[in-house]
């Protein structure tokens, strides 16, 4: 049984620019938009955007006063009859509207899509979020996911549309208890011959080229970081490359050093254009569709002798990984470059790479 942390308020995010305190009581989840209820006039998503966060911490420290003096929430003994089919609904609504990336709101609006159906198909849709059990979310994960390789990654959207909603309904689903199989760890083949791809490539398509010298040598991921650059997101002379947290997956900052080969291709197209506001790939300040590269990619690959059948656009970043981890040997390193969140995230993919850890001597002797 899962214990929360009660009357400790938290500033939370109710979309992209409003805030919310947030905190347990009694195992009921309470959130706030404003002061009203300690009895101080202080709504912080009423104020200019840039000094909302601010004014939320303020107001959170008044709630966390209000508590030590003894202020409680009024806890209804009445549990809310809201339906299960509007709890998935009323969480995507929510999320599309924040800064996820595009193609996890596309997978998260096809979960939504599923579950609907698996509702209707067995008689749910308007039964309480009370009758919910932890077997029917088991068996929609079985019976609707793509593939049995996606299924954790299913379980995960699923997980994502449900779990707030009820919490802050006072209902608790323990999802853990869904044991998924394990499957086979997939190996990242390296791209052996990389000055040979990287030269056809460069006779095939330009752009791509760029894309992929960048995914290599700057690991940098292509359908978004790469795809969205402008010459404005480099310094004055190309050598260093700056994107902030929301274009990127981990959410933080990446200062990134430009390799000598990438800038030469940078400034060779500069010089075609009139200002920094520019598209490195369109040229202009439209920046290419989400599946631009993908797109590209899959014909060159159709043509091409080089590449394997199971190499893709992240193969180029699979390589550099384990470049920098041969050279430096550091995990932090890896991390750091790679622009993971967490080292745990490092190290899960470095076990996916074709990385030797160990040398014939480490090995024992008859």
């Amino acid at each position: 049984m899962r214990v929360k942390q009660e009357l400790t308020p938290q500033v939370t995010k109710k979309n992209s620019t409003e805030f919310l305190i947030t905190f347990w009581y009694k195992g009921k989840r309470h959130r706030f938009s404003n002061g009203k209820a300690i009895g101080i006039n202080l709504s912080p998503n009423r104020t200019p955007v840039k000094g909302r966060k601010r004014q939320a911490e303020v107001l959170c420290s008044a709630f966390t006063m209000a508590i030590i003096d003894g202020w409680r929430p009024t806890v209804e003994s009445k549990v809310q009859k809201a339906s299960i089919d509007s709890i998935a609904k009323k969480t995507l609504k929510r999320k599309l509207s924040m800064e996820y990336s595009s193609s996890y709101k596309k997978d998260l609006t096809y979960t939504e899509k599923l579950w609907s159906e698996f509702l209707k198909k067995n008689k749910l849709s308007d039964k309480t979020i009370t009758e919910l059990k932890v077997e029917a979310v088991r068996d929609f994960i079985f019976e609707y996911a793509p593939s049995p390789s996606s299924t954790a990654n299913f379980k995960r959207n699923i997980s994502a549309l449900l779990k707030d909603e009820l919490e802050s309904n006072g209902v608790l689903l323990n999802l853990s208890k869904i044991k998924l199989p394990k499957q086979g760890q997939e190996l990242h083949r390296p791209i052996d011959d990389l000055p040979a791809v990287l030269k056809d490539i460069k006779e095939y398509n330009d752009n791509l080229y760029l894309c992929c010298l960048m995914t290599y040598s700057m690991l940098l991921r292509p359908h978004r970081e790469i795809r969205c650059l402008s010459f404005s997101d480099f310094n004055t002379d190309f050598t260093v490359l700056s994107l902030d947290g929301n274009r990127v997956k981990s959410k933080r900052n990446r200062i990134v050093p430009v390799p000598a080969v990438v800038r030469e291709e940078i400034v060779s197209r500069f010089e075609t254009v009139e200002n920094r506001n520019v598209n490195l790939f369109s040229m202009h300040r439209h920046e290419h569709n989400p599946s631009y590269f993908k797109g590209i990619w899959t014909k060159y690959k159709k043509q091409s002798e080089l590449i394997s059948k199971k190499q893709t656009l992240y193969s180029f970043r699979h390589t550099g990984a384990i470049k920098v981890f041969e050279k430096t040997g550091s995990l932090l390193k890896l991390q750091q470059v790679m622009g993971h969140s967490d080292m745990k995230v490092s190290l899960t993919y470095l076990r996916g790479l074709e990385v030797k850890q160990l040398d014939v001597e480490d090995l024992p002797e008859l």
